[in-house]
């Protein structure tokens, strides 16, 4: 016979507060094995466990808050992006599946360089950054953000994500609207960024996950091209021969972004589609040499 409490009502369970949930499955068991404290595969495991009245109601108040539309990553405090794990708070956007076709573009740029150096502009959580430096250790990588409480964010997720003594040292994180506060005497083999490229008026503002997310990371409050006229540029100033630049932006800004590389002199500009077939980002590679100092 099961026990019952001490108002002789059933006890809760994993397995029963998912059947009851009105979330989608995966975000009922994220909430849950968060409010827990379990893994995923405890939720088979010890699936039909009594459950504290405490731990019943801590995981229906962060359901309530999914419900109301908070997005999951800032319900828990961190989200996956390219095989790591992020702090994510509201100070920064969360990092999104189609973000890592950046990284991968950038690490093929870097291939056969020794002890390359990559800049990301606009750096948020860090995770493009981060991505990088995990993937290249050799790499000198430099994150750059406008926002202070960005990088801090940032700050915690390079020490927590990469190792300090990686030959290409520690990530440098610096406080910067894009490239103002960076050494001119620095050159980079590639520069990436994820800038803020939503239009002004985007109903997409007012919808979803954006809601809760810095605005200031989502739109210029203009074409949604302010920025990356910017990184465009300034990027040759910054690159060495045959140094690349990759730029993310929204589905129907790739023929802009490209028609900007290429007035500003880049080579082989072009755009890569995603997973889901859209032509996400857009780069190429720089011709001239940058000033390559230390």
């Amino acid at each position: 016979m099961n026990a019952t409490d001490e108002a002789g009502r059933m006890p809760q369970t994993a397995a029963s507060l998912l059947r009851a949930s009105t979330l989608p499955a995966l975000e009922a068991r994220i909430l849950l094995t968060h409010a827990l404290g379990w893994r995923r595969t405890e939720l088979i495991t010890r699936g039909d466990e009594p459950l504290a009245e405490a731990a019943c109601a801590q995981y229906r108040a962060l359901e309530a808050r999914r419900a109301a539309g908070e997005p999951i990553a800032q319900i828990v405090g961190a989200r996956e992006f390219f095989g790591l794990e992020f702090e994510v708070t509201p100070h920064v956007l969360i990092p999104r599946p189609e973000t890592e076709l950046l990284v991968e573009t950038a690490l093929a740029a870097l291939e056969g360089i020794t002890a390359p150096r990559a800049l990301d502009l606009g750096t948020g959580t860090g995770a493009i950054a981060v991505a990088i430096a995990s993937a290249r250790p050799d790499a000198r990588v430099w994150a750059l953000d406008r926002s202070a409480e960005a990088l801090a964010v940032a700050t915690r997720n390079a020490a927590k994500l990469l190792d300090a003594k990686r030959p290409g040292g520690a990530l440098q994180l610096l406080q910067s609207d894009w490239y103002t506060a960076l050494d001119p005497a620095l050159a980079f083999d590639a520069i990436v960024s994820n800038p803020p490229y939503i239009r002004h008026g985007d109903p997409h503002l007012t919808e979803g996950d954006l809601r809760f997310e810095p605005r200031g990371a989502l739109t210029d409050e203009a074409d949604g091209l302010s920025a990356i006229r910017i990184i465009v540029a300034g990027a040759g100033e910054r690159l060495v021969s045959r140094g690349q630049l990759w730029i993310e932006h929204g589905y129907d800004q790739a023929a802009d972004v490209c028609a900007l590389l290429a007035a500003q002199g880049f080579e082989n500009v072009h755009s890569r589609a995603d997973l889901a077939a859209i032509e996400r980002i857009s780069g190429g590679v720089w011709k001239h040499g940058g000033t390559n100092g230390e």
